[in-house]
């Protein structure tokens, strides 16, 4: 695992599909919606460019982002929506997941903020715990 204090990257033990399978079905029972998926390696192929395979899968849970978009000067965290998980593959072979450590930035926040980035951040972390294991 590398880890630093904003973003965390685990090893999966799945190939690049399947792991993202996985990671959608464990979102999906915890209610979380997926507004989209986006393979950049087919995105970048479209401009001549090579890269080896690597997805973004966005996922949102609406109970979240209402309490967070509720007022009008806390909607700046906007900008952190949806909650994205990437899974990509290294030189070794191995698929990848990273994502962001949310609960991290919440310094500063205001409370109410604060308080649903942690509880989607443990969220969020518990669906790649279920597919991948322990961070």
């Amino acid at each position: 695992m590398s880890t630093n204090n904003l973003i965390i990257e685990q090893v999966s033990p799945f190939d690049v599909p399947t792991t993202i399978e996985k990671l959608l079905s464990a979102a999906n029972q915890k209610e979380w919606q997926n507004p989209a998926v986006h393979n950049l390696q087919q995105s970048l192929a479209k401009s001549g460019k090579e890269v080896r395979p690597v997805q973004v899968i966005e996922i949102c849970k609406p109970e979240f982002s209402g309490k967070m978009l509720e007022k009008n000067h806390e909607r700046i965290v906007s900008i952190m929506m949806p909650c994205r998980i990437s899974v990509y593959e290294k030189e070794d072979g191995k698929a990848y997941v990273a994502l962001m450590n949310t609960a991290a930035m919440k310094e500063g926040m205001p409370s109410s903020v604060a308080e649903v980035m942690q509880i989607a951040s443990d969220e969020t972390f518990e669906i790649v715990q279920s597919v991948i294991g322990a961070f």
